[in-house]
């Protein structure tokens, strides 16, 4: 692989405009994961305060500070949608209520699906419910046992209507459980709060469950509705607690009496559960040892432009995420807007398929067939979103680009070999769809603080819909400052649509990340894919678009 030619010059002015614009944009991601750590500045920071110091009262430890008691010291922990609800609901689910992330124990990748109680209680509204659903399916398909850390009281009943009957709502949760440990993949809970009526589900449906004593119940119904129900005045340990489960119903196999012994014994059962570790690479995935990009990806800060109207080369995003910045394009000479490769992050080889703008029919042709490339032989792909979409106007249509995109389109949502997505810039239109976005099921999709995502830009939109609105108008009287309000608010909505919180406040991507850390996080996920059987074979014919 050759080393991708360097462009850039740090020292010029367009560099540090965008490089100062871009770090506004990391001071405000920074803000906005605080907030969802510790509630930030919001009104309810009180309340949500209380409650902290409540769990703490009971002698409970904090839901982060739970998992690095369970992983691996100094290992490293990939947390998912920590945004998830984001501005929703009056901020007062922050995180939705919910810590989801991968984290190492003895050397093996576990997904966590933790409660925080200090939001309400653990009680799960519709972002966490998504959030709980979409780790489960992670965990599934890059073969990943769960641990639950379990506090909880379970659906947030003034929502049911929203987190209760429908397919992946909380139902869809043991559903999955069931069908992970049937899969041989270890469910393992620990019981630290509350588990109420739903909630008591989670324990229930694991395979080892470790409760906690003095904190940890298990109950279908908690004291209020049994008293409502039957007219029996119980207390919760004697109706619910540690000792209960687990000497007479054996609903738990443990008891614990502190956190810190229920995680030292929840990491012995782990070492018990004969799983594959992050270092076990199966022979079909190509590795060797990694080393540094030959350029910083400080530098990606300055490259991205400001002005989003001002194109940039996606090698040299490409050439500050990779292994020695080397990079082996697959057709350089043909099809200019996407660009496509091999190359290797973390030691890993990948195929990287980046867009320099709009798609023409050439691009998804060459895109097509570097994709079945990497599926012909069994090589990850890595998709770099920044694009408008494909091609419009007479010529294009005549130059087939409906047909050569579907065939990108097809060519993406057939390939067998595990799909990374990453949003660096705009992901507008069919786009989306033809670079591997959330509907083509890649195995993660990240996106940077840059990004947007709708249907088409804030400055299209307002120019096709102010037309199609006054087209329905027509033979009415309108004002300049009726179409001047028709525009406003048409631009108003698709901004704040496409902007990047509010997409993963509804978990449209697995967690907005800095262009900083992307090169560890997609580190971590290869090796996911790498210690996983091979891709299941199917047709590995390359078609010569």
């Amino acid at each position: 692989m050759r080393p991708i030619t360097n462009t850039i010059d740090p020292a010029s002015a367009l560099f540090a405009t965008n490089a100062a614009a871009y770090r506004s944009d990391l001071d405000r991601l920074r803000e906005a994961m605080q907030f969802a750590i510790d509630g930030g500045n919001h009104p309810s920071r009180a309340g949500r305060q209380r409650s902290i110091d409540r769990h703490h009262g009971r002698g409970k430890v904090m839901t982060r500070d739970r998992i690095d008691m369970v992983i691996d010291e100094g290992s490293p922990f990939l947390e998912l949608s920590t945004l998830a609800g984001y501005g929703q609901a009056d901020d007062e689910f922050p995180g939705a209520g919910i810590v989801t992330g991968i984290g190492i124990v003895h050397g093996v990748p576990w997904m966590f699906i933790a409660n925080d109680a200090t939001v309400k209680g653990g009680s799960l509204f519709p972002a966490g419910i998504k959030k709980h659903v979409r780790a489960q399916d992670i965990a599934r398909e890059n073969d990943l046992g769960c641990i639950y850390l379990v506090d909880s009281g379970g659906a947030f009943l003034p929502m049911q209507d929203e987190v209760f009957p429908d397919q992946d709502h909380f139902g869809g949760t043991f559903y999955r459980q069931a069908q992970m440990s049937a899969a041989g993949l270890p469910q393992l809970s620990v019981v630290l709060g509350g588990c109420t009526a739903g909630g008591a589900y989670v324990p229930a449906l694991s395979d080892e469950v470790i409760m906690v004593e003095g904190i940890g119940r298990i109950f279908l119904g908690g004291p209020p509705i049994v008293k409502a129900a039957l007219g029996e005045v119980v207390d919760p340990d004697d109706l619910g607690g540690a000792a209960l489960h687990t000497r007479e119903s054996g609903v738990s196999d443990y008891m614990v009496q502190t956190e810190a012994e229920a995680y030292g014994l929840l990491r012995e059962i782990c070492a018990n559960t004969n799983r594959r570790s992050i270092a076990d690479r199966q022979d079909w995935y190509d590795w060797i040892e990694p080393e540094a990009p030959a350029h910083p990806a400080e530098e990606i800060l300055g490259i991205i432009n400001d002005d989003t109207r001002i194109p940039y080369d996606a090698r040299q995003i490409i050439a500050r995420l990779v292994d020695g910045s080397r990079f082996s394009e697959f057709k350089p000479e043909w099809g200019n807007s996407i660009v496509v490769g091999f190359t290797r992050i973390w030691g890993h080889l990948v195929g990287v398929i980046a867009n320099n703008g709009i798609i023409f029919s050439e691009d998804a042709l060459k895109a097509t067939h570097f994709i079945e490339l990497c599926n012909q032989r069994s090589v990850p792909l890595l998709f770099l979103q920044n694009t408008t979409g494909y091609m419009v106007g007479r010529d294009s249509e005549i130059g087939g680009i409906a047909k050569n995109g579907a065939k990108m389109v097809t060519a993406v949502a057939n390939a067998r070999v595990p799909k990374f997505t990453v949003l660096i810039g705009g992901s507008y239109g069919a786009g989306n769809y033809g670079m591997c976005g959330r509907g083509f099921d890649p195995r993660f999709l990240f996106a940077w603080p840059n990004s947007r995502i709708a249907t088409m830009a804030a400055d299209t939109a307002e120019t096709v819909l102010t037309d199609i609105r006054l087209g329905g108008m027509r033979g009415a009287e309108t004002t300049n400052e009726e179409i001047a309000e028709i525009r406003s608010s048409i631009r108003a909505q698709y901004e704040e649509q496409s902007d990047p919180y509010y997409a993963t406040s509804r978990l449209w991507d697995d967690g907005l990340i800095s262009p900083l850390d992307t090169r560890d996080a997609l580190g971590l996920c290869l090796s996911l894919a790498a210690r996983q059987d091979a891709p299941v074979a199917g047709d590995r014919i390359v078609y010569r678009m």
